[in-house]
């Protein structure tokens, strides 16, 4: 079958269909086996490959002890290296390897998904930042704004009192100069 396009080049179907299933995306073979399958797989090779790492440390480990000792010393090397031995080995490692596994693979991967964020998520963090920015700042100006009427209060209440105080009349209308000087006596002793 040839097909035509408005470019005149012939084009063959089979032959696309042939080239297409050459990079993975033929939809008889892998079915349900996308980039999550291969992620996971990864993530199992990567924690055998740790679990090998760590078999080669610990046989290094134990092969530490098997030097030769001096004999008074002997007994004290063997209670050590069987000391050691037993701290390796947790009281709960009866659970499966498989258990083991999949707990790993979880955990990886749940470290990858922290490491890398698609640009909604970095979007979505960046709102959440100006956000709590804008809440913060809001917060601040309110305390201060909170402050200085406090203290216009305070700063209006005391001019009332001195003017109250400075304000007073005599009985024939002259100024109360007792109170003025009495008022004085205590500003003065505040000051010092």
């Amino acid at each position: 079958m040839v097909l035509r396009f408005r470019t005149h080049v012939r084009f063959s179907v089979k032959l696309y269909i042939c080239n297409r299933s050459v990079f993975g995306n033929s939809f008889g073979l892998l079915t349900g086996r996308g980039f999550a399958f291969r992620r996971k797989q990864k993530v199992e090779r990567q924690y055998r490959k740790l679990l090998k790492k760590g078999r080669k440390v610990h046989s290094q480990q134990d092969n530490q002890f098997t030097d030769t000792y001096p004999e008074h010393l002997k007994h004290l090397y063997l209670a050590e290296e069987e000391m050691l031995k037993k701290r390796r080995r947790a009281p709960g490692e009866s659970v499966l390897s498989e258990e083991k596994l999949n707990k790993a693979v979880e955990s990886v991967m749940t470290e990858g998904k922290f490491k890398k964020k698609t640009s909604n998520q970095k979007a979505k963090e960046e709102y959440e930042k100006i956000k709590a920015e804008r809440a913060r700042k809001r917060e601040e100006a309110e305390k201060r704004k909170q402050q200085r009427e406090a203290a216009q209060r305070l700063y209006k209440q005391k001019k009332m009192e001195a003017y109250k105080i400075l304000s007073k009349k005599t009985k024939r209308g002259q100024p109360n100069l007792n109170l003025q000087m009495e008022f004085l006596l205590q500003k003065i002793q505040q000051n010092t």
